[in-house]
């Protein structure tokens, strides 16, 4: 079974490019192969990651609804889904990405969610990671799309709005029950190193701080360009943040990866 790691946030925070220095830093450590998801219906971890657009899985869901009442008699909805998942995944070198895309009326995601769901559950078994992106906000724990989780990092610049979002979202993953198994808060585009400030922000929001990650003007040029977060220099602040970041998550919940740590701060494989 892959080990699976979120990503959620208030929007702003830098989620999106915290997943995709997760995914480059498990390509790093040849920990692959992995699935990227972005679950943002304004998707954007592909252009973090430097990868063309892809079929999304609403446009997935959409082709099965207009194509339903036309299936061959031997060919159920599972079987559709199963073929359309193919055309849905973008393949890189070790790492995949599946875009779940926009719903299909206002605000409205929730059937997409849970094929969403089911399409990741058929995936899983072929991957040694799945990263998710989350889309802003709470909706996607209210449509336990993030749940059966073993990390889920929540995202926080450190201000007060965003550190009450990181409130809420522990809060609410609390009272749904959601099947995740450990929460840690992750400061980023930090520009202080004061240990004291950081400690009393992750305890109002109840969660443990995993690390910080410090503001990196290069990577914040490339977000507002809307390019690839691979161009980002090897030993750039952020980068090297991400990796102990990384590295704390799976020592803590995967014991034969290393020993516990403190917060942390500054092939062809699927067919």
């Amino acid at each position: 079974m892959a080990f699976s790691l979120a990503v959620a946030g208030k929007g702003g925070t830098g989620k999106t490019s915290l997943a995709a220095l997760l995914i480059q830093s498990l390509i790093e450590r040849q920990e692959g192969p992995v699935l990227a998801v972005d679950a943002d219906p304004n998707p954007n971890l592909a252009y973090a990651l430097g990868y063309l657009a892809t079929k999304t899985i609403s446009e997935l869901r959409n082709e099965l609804l207009d194509h339903i009442r036309n299936l061959p008699p031997a060919v159920t909805k599972d079987d559709y889904l199963e073929m359309g998942i193919q055309e849905c995944l973008w393949e890189g070198q070790g790492v995949d990405l599946l875009v779940m895309g926009a719903g299909e009326g206002p605000r409205c995601y929730c059937a997409v969610n849970s094929v969403l769901r089911r399409c990741i559950d058929r995936l899983r078994g072929a991957y040694r990671y799945v990263v998710m992106d989350n889309e802003a906000g709470l909706e996607h724990l209210s449509r336990c799309t993030t749940q059966d989780v073993d990390v889920l990092l929540v995202v926080s610049n450190g201000l007060p709005v965003s550190l009450q979002a990181a409130t809420r979202i522990h809060a609410l993953t609390e009272r749904l029950a959601l099947r995740i198994g450990q929460q840690y808060l992750v400061l980023n585009n930090v520009e202080n190193h004061d240990g004291a400030s950081f400690a009393a922000q992750a305890k109002q929001t109840g969660l443990e701080l995993l690390g910080v990650v410090p503001s990196d003007g290069h990577l914040q040029h490339l977000s507002q360009k809307g390019e690839s977060l691979t161009r980002l220099s090897e030993d750039s602040a952020a980068r090297t943040a991400v990796r102990q970041i990384l590295k704390a998550a799976l020592s803590r919940t995967a014991p034969a990866l290393g020993k516990a740590e403190g917060p942390a701060v500054g092939a062809d494989h699927r067919r």
